[in-house]
């Protein structure tokens, strides 16, 4: 069996804006030049390094009312990429069936485990998550990255899709260290 590693290197060009919906720009722009297989490499790396850092204890903590806990924060990465590669998979296999958008705000609602499991779990699936991620979308050609879908009435590119998972990471990360850890 060939290793995901000894594959050719996946290289897909930076989308451009009629590839997403503007709202996504905000993410896109976010990420830095280079390979973005390697970047969701070394940006998770370091997404790791933070939360490896975050006490269990606080993983309930919440910056200000109303707002998200660490777990919350993370649970919301986790659904969000996953829809972000069931898009990329729908679209590269040529699926031209509309999908629906999703409301984050529902999906934390009903996320009732949050309080249940410890803030280790949720770290080990991100992990987990993100290597197949990262295995998904190696796995694409330049051609394949082209290809795209409908999502909640807009077009969006399978490229355009993993680059919205990288500045989606940043970003939370962003957050993470200025207002639940004020770094």
């Amino acid at each position: 069996m060939l290793p995901i590693q000894n594959l050719k290197k996946t290289t897909m060009n930076r989308p451009l804006a009629n590839e997403y919906a503007g709202y996504y720009g905000n993410y896109i722009n976010l990420v830095p030049e280079g390979n973005i297989i390697d970047l969701m490499k070394s940006i998770h790396i370091q997404t790791q390094e933070i939360l490896q850092q975050i006490p269990p204890h606080l993983g309930n903590y919440r910056y200000a009312e109303g707002k998200w806990s660490i777990k919350e924060l993370l649970q919301h990465m986790i659904d969000t990429e996953r829809i972000m590669n069931y898009r990329a998979l729908r679209f590269v296999r040529k699926d031209q069936a509309e999908l629906h958008g999703f409301e984050q705000d529902d999906y934390v609602n009903v996320q009732q485990e949050t309080e249940r499991y410890p803030l280790s779990v949720f770290i080990e699936d991100w992990e987990i998550l993100r290597e197949n991620t990262i295995r998904l979308f190696k796995r694409f050609n330049e051609e394949e990255s082209l290809r795209s879908g409908i999502a909640n009435q807009v077009t969006f590119s399978v490229r355009a899709l993993a680059y919205i998972n990288v500045g989606h990471e940043i970003h939370h990360m962003k957050v993470l260290r200025e207002r639940y850890l004020n770094q």
